[in-house]
């Protein structure tokens, strides 16, 4: 049985977003957590 890798994103800006909806679009099952200093992390609709 194969566990779920994660992938760990750097900031929760525009960029930091962009990059964790890519990579869950190439893998669904992949674990994504990112950190965010700020109270804010950017979304989009």
């Amino acid at each position: 049985m194969r566990k779920n890798q994660r992938l760990a994103i750097i900031g929760g800006d525009a960029a930091g977003m962009s990059a964790a909806v890519q990579a869950k679009r190439r893998n669904p099952e992949l674990d994504i957590i990112v950190f965010e200093r700020g109270p804010h992390t950017s979304y989009s609709a």
